[in-house]
């Protein structure tokens, strides 16, 4: 968090309750965490490209641990590469705001469903766009060999394999600093009963990060972890039911930064493990909760808006009553719906 807190344009991003959503949902407060308003880039995936971009900059200065923005960009300066990634869209318009931010360059590989209005912000930042004609899972790849066959390229990845895990790991770190604002917004609220956090999942890097922030050996809170997918690309969701992590092919969804089809490597030991409650939902559902929540005054696309329809479909939904028991939800509880990204328009 204090290495967010000194780039230019960090604010935490607001905690909204919503009385509404409560009654709903049958609990007793519902929170949204707005993710529009993050370093105006209208989504969270640029708190884990930040810190995986400044690491990679701090392993190539000579052993400095820590720096600011100046230090990074002298490091860039002496050190000039360019940063790689595939993306749905998010996580590459933060990489190469990111690379602009301390002076290099990045190449950005998207997959064929991604929206021109998406390319075209990921360009404006500064990167050259690939599109490639494939699945999201094949982006990943073609970035993965462009990096192989240029020395003076790194991948910056919010996914891993096997042989690639470090910087995914760093993406993970970044994240926490949402979750550790959330704690500071939290602070005075009434958290005695159970609380559940819902969490839209691609790769599953977030849910990670949510995982190992709630699940921490001093961390005595009563809190269920909830993640959502999108039906099209449920790959967390049937690799949960499998016991085995396994990939699914996807289709075209309007929750387009969850069209993944393949869990992280690293993510799967943590969710299959850590994760209370496991949901997917239509574009239907995902399109209605972005009105839902434009009407409470907050902004949010259709993966960021899946927080809430997956906790409709959870809490109210076809079995909700035996799913509340197993989660210990009740008309106490506390919900905290995570709203990645907001409702730009650049993904459609």
């Amino acid at each position: 968090m204090s290495f967010h807190s000194r780039l230019p344009g960090y604010s935490p991003t607001p905690l909204t309750e919503v009385p509404a959503l409560a009654k709903e949902l049958g609990v007793g407060r519902v929170f949204v965490k707005d993710e529009s308003y993050r370093f105006g880039l209208s989504a969270f995936k640029a708190l884990g490209a930040s810190w995986a971009i400044a690491n990679l900059l701090l392993e190539r200065s000579g052993g400095a641990e820590t720096a600011d923005l100046s230090e990074l960009r002298s490091f860039a300066a002496r050190n000039p590469i360019e940063f790689v990634a595939a993306t749905d869209g998010n996580h590459g318009r933060a990489v190469a705001w990111m690379a602009t931010l301390v002076g290099l360059r990045a190449h950005i590989f998207v997959p064929v469903v991604t929206s021109p209005k998406m390319i075209s912000a990921i360009a404006a930042e500064g990167a050259k766009v690939t599109a490639v004609s494939g699945s999201y899972d094949e982006a990943v790849e073609l970035a993965a060999a462009e990096v192989s066959a240029n020395s003076s390229a790194v991948l910056v990845q919010d996914t891993a394999w096997p042989g690639y895990i470090n910087v995914p790991t760093r993406i993970v770190e970044g994240y926490t600093t949402l979750f550790d604002e959330i704690d500071l917004q939290m602070e005075g609220i009434n958290t005695t009963s159970s609380s559940l956090i819902a969490v839209p999942v691609g790769v599953g890097s977030l849910a990670q990060a949510a995982v190992t922030h709630y699940r921490s050996k001093n961390d005595s809170r009563n809190v269920s972890i909830l993640s959502v997918e999108a039906d099209s690309a449920a790959c967390l969701l049937s690799s949960l039911i499998s016991g085995d992590q396994i990939s699914v092919p996807t289709d075209v969804t309007n929750m387009a930064g969850l069209n993944c089809g393949t869990v992280s490597s690293l993510a799967w030991p943590y969710l299959q493990g850590g994760i209370d409650a496991a949901i997917s939902v239509s574009d239907i559902l995902a399109a209605q909760a972005v009105l839902d929540l434009a009407e409470c005054g907050i902004s949010s696309g259709p993966s960021g808006a899946s927080s809430l329809a997956g906790a409709r479909s959870a809490l109210c939904g076809k079995g909700s009553r035996r799913r509340r028991e197993e989660i210990d939800i009740n008309q106490n509880s506390v919900v905290v719906l995570l709203s990645t990204e907001g409702n730009s328009g650049l993904v459609s």
